[in-house]
């Protein structure tokens, strides 16, 4: 994971930017586009003029701006209020009026770079990272503005809900950055968080070239025995954009994945495990070993610093589950549920395995894929080969969209006019049930150079509502790795990429459905431990003989897919579902080993790393793999202290969606329930206010241990 002033113009509810013509720097060639008016659909980021040069210009403009706006908050000689401190004060860090320079333009800048990123971005982004946090630093350590924002706390009107909730997110916002320590303090936060921040994104980069660094080129067709006609011509073409003759394997999941499953070359299997799972460890400038154990300890340093025992204790302040001991007694339960059935579903795969190869077969991590999927086959007779065909990326995007216009009533337009930043990339209108303009849609399903594996949402512009009551809609971005189309074939994706699609687009629906006043506060803006639940309750629907009914096709005859092939889906729902959850469960006690450290971490990563999961593994561990030297997650993205939140999230999810089982999946009044109740409303309430709003109780386990088949359906 996981883990975000003008002067307005109206026209058809767009927005045009005025700005001062001394501001625009123009020669005969090219204006910078941020420091003008975009001129594009609904003020859509001009992807097509922007020039690398442009970041840097208008994000130290920008800079110079915010702080031209924070000069006239603590020099307004009136009583601090919430209209003249507070609303501006959110309005630095949003993207309202002249002052959303800095947040537009390096929101595109850091978007790319995960998206779109090459050798000049890196450099450019080591530049600009330590100026910018630098530069926040300078907002909320400024003592003048926290009085005033101090005072408001202490002396304000009766406020709304949505008020108050901003109110306090400012006021704790400065406290947990510093704003109560002396100048000493104060000074040795700023060099932490600067480091930190340069630290994070070195992590970053790092990784993104060990990723890039490896690939497997195989040129002995009898070396691709076992891998399926898809595979073999996607990585037929990856040859072939390389330069190269033969078949090109790279640690991309789509190419990765199928390649663990299907190839019976267990000593080509091997080399691809360990190239995955060293990423990070080897003797060279992208080693993150040091970068990890700094990290580690530069969080618990500023945490200690604010007056926590540990980086776990500051975190979960905003969170759900409360405090540590909360996160840990869910771990515990899963742990307590799930792992018999995970060491009886481990057992039979190794059954399997001596059953085929000879008694004396030890099984090794880079045999799991392929004698889980053996075994699969042999038990339901289904392979995932056999629904890829169903699942061509067009009728795969109509029967996403389609579910969301089937739950909600909205709709899909592509607008080709829209510009984009890679021809892969797809652009839409979202229309609400009223054919009112709702949002748009960034989709950028595949894997290329320069692009971060895994798959995320974004924002390129959030929601708020302006002072004249103006609904600002939302800029939103999915961010893929599915598989590509070939020379001779659409994309045909696996079902797991269909519910990797499904939980994205939850997180976007979560963006596109904002309805909030302040930005701030609106869409995924929500803690950390519930963002999850709308995205993973989407993925329910992967599963659902409704939902496959209306979309998974024969991309070739047209034909849909057969009830018998469906039914297999379905009653292979639960396969190994319980290895599954124990793997997620590691990785959120790792996170937490790390950051519930109260001293210095001095230790090795790798073997404190075997240690601090070992509760949770039921596999062969290696001395030389490593998930922490790639847990980008932890390190870089925003889930520091925060990965049980998944595990958290489907607890909710779970129990969410068994609303909708009850009523029908496609209930629209269940879904108007939950669209206005938990979807519009961002991070306005108390995560769990919304919830038993929208489902009239608290959560229980029950229905995620019904679901996976642990617990008996009453």
């Amino acid at each position: 994971m996981p883990e975000e002033d003008w002067h307005l113009h109206r026209q058809d509810n767009s927005i045009t930017y005025v700005v001062m013509n001394d501001k625009i720097k123009e020669n005969n060639k090219h204006v910078n586009p941020f420091l003008q008016p975009y001129g594009t659909p609904h003020n859509a980021v001009p992807f097509d003029k922007i020039e690398l040069a442009d970041f840097e210009e208008a994000m130290m403009e920008g800079i110079r701006r915010e702080n031209e706006q924070v000069d006239k908050i603590i020099n307004n000689p009136e009583e601090p209020t919430f209209e003249n401190t507070i609303i501006p004060e959110d309005e630095v860090k949003g993207r309202k009026h002249y002052y959303d320079l800095l947040d537009r333009a390096s929101t595109v800048f850091f978007n790319l770079l995960s998206a779109e990123s090459n050798d000049e971005m890196e450099a450019l982004a080591q530049k600009m990272s330590p100026i910018l946090t630098s530069h926040a630093n300078d907002i909320s350590l400024n003592p003048k503005l926290f009085e005033r924002i101090k005072y408001v706390h202490e002396h304000h009107r009766e406020l709304t809900p949505e008020e108050s909730m901003l109110l306090e997110k400012s006021y704790d916002g400065f406290v947990r950055s510093g704003a109560l320590l002396d100048d000493e303090g104060k000074a040795k936060l700023r060099a932490l968080t600067e480091e930190a921040g340069k630290l994070s994104l070195t992590f970053s980069q790092n990784l993104l070239k060990e990723n890039k660094a490896f690939t497997l080129l195989i040129t002995d067709e009898k070396e691709l025995d076992g891998l399926p006609e898809t595979v073999r011509d996607a990585a037929r073409d990856a040859a072939k954009e390389a330069g190269k003759d033969g078949w090109l394997f790279t640690l991309d999941a789509p190419s990765y994945g199928p390649f663990m499953m299907y190839s019976t070359q267990r000593d080509l299997r091997k080399k691809m495990f360990m190239a995955r799972a060293t990423q990070g460890t080897h003797d060279n400038e992208n080693n993150n070993l040091e970068v990890c154990k700094r990290l580690i300890n530069l969080r618990r340093e500023m945490a200690q610093l604010l007056g926590y025992k540990t980086y776990a204790d500051f975190v979960m302040k905003y969170r759900m589950a409360s405090n540590v001991s909360n996160v840990y007694k869910l771990l515990d339960d899963l742990i307590d549920a799930y792992k018999p059935t995970a060491l009886k579903e481990q057992e039979a795969v190794e059954a399997l395995a001596k059953k085929m190869e000879g008694s004396d077969f030890e099984m090794m991590p880079w045999d799991g894929a392929f004698y889980s999927h053996k075994l699969k086959l042999e038990k339901y007779d289904l392979d995932p080969e056999m629904l890829r065909p169903y699942l061509e990326v067009n009728n795969v995007i109509k029967g996403v969209f389609g579910l969301a216009t089937r739950l909600y009533g909205i709709t899909f337009k592509e607008n080709k006019d829209i510009p984009v930043y890679n021809p892969d990339v797809k652009a839409f209108e979202v229309y609400d049930n009223d054919g009112k303009y709702l949002a748009l849609l960034y989709v950028d399903f595949y894997p290329r150079k320069g692009k971060q594996d895994g798959a995320w949402m974004t924002e390129y512009q959030g929601q708020w509502i302006e002072k004249d009551g103006t609904n600002v809609r939302p800029h939103a971005s999915l961010v893929m790795n599915l598989s590509k189309p070939t020379a001779d074939k659409p994309a045909l994706l696996r079902l797991g990429e269909v519910q990797t699609f499904l939980h994205e687009f939850g997180h976007a629906l979560h963006g596109i459905f904002a309805n909030t006043r302040f930005e701030s506060l609106s869409g995924t803006n929500v803690w950390w431990d519930f963002v999850e639940m709308p995205s993973q309750f989407m993925e329910n629907y992967a599963v659902e003989k409704e939902f496959l009914h209306t979309f998974a096709f024969h991309y070739k005859t047209g034909e849909p897919m057969p009830d018998e092939l469906i039914d297999k889906i379905v009653a292979s729902r639960n396969y190994n579902a319980a290895s599954a959850c124990l793997r997620q469960v590691s990785f959120g006690l790792l996170d937490m080993a790390y950051y519930t450290k109260e001293e210095p971490f001095d230790e090795d990563i790798i073997p404190f790393e075997k240690k601090a999961w070992e509760k949770a593994i039921i596999t062969k561990q290696l001395p030389d793999t490593c998930m922490t030297t790639q847990f980008s997650h932890i390190m870089a993205g925003g889930y520091a202290a925060g990965y049980y939140s998944y595990k958290w999230a489907e607890v909710l999810d779970a129990d969410v969606f068994s609303v909708f089982k009850k009523n029908g999946i496609f209930d629209r009044k269940t879904a108007q329930s939950f669209r206005d109740n938990i979807l519009s409303k961002g991070g306005t309430e108390h995560p769990m206010v919304l919830y038993k709003r929208f489902r009239g109780q608290g959560p229980t386990i029950d229905a995620l241990l019904t679901r996976d088949g642990i617990k008996k359906q009453s």
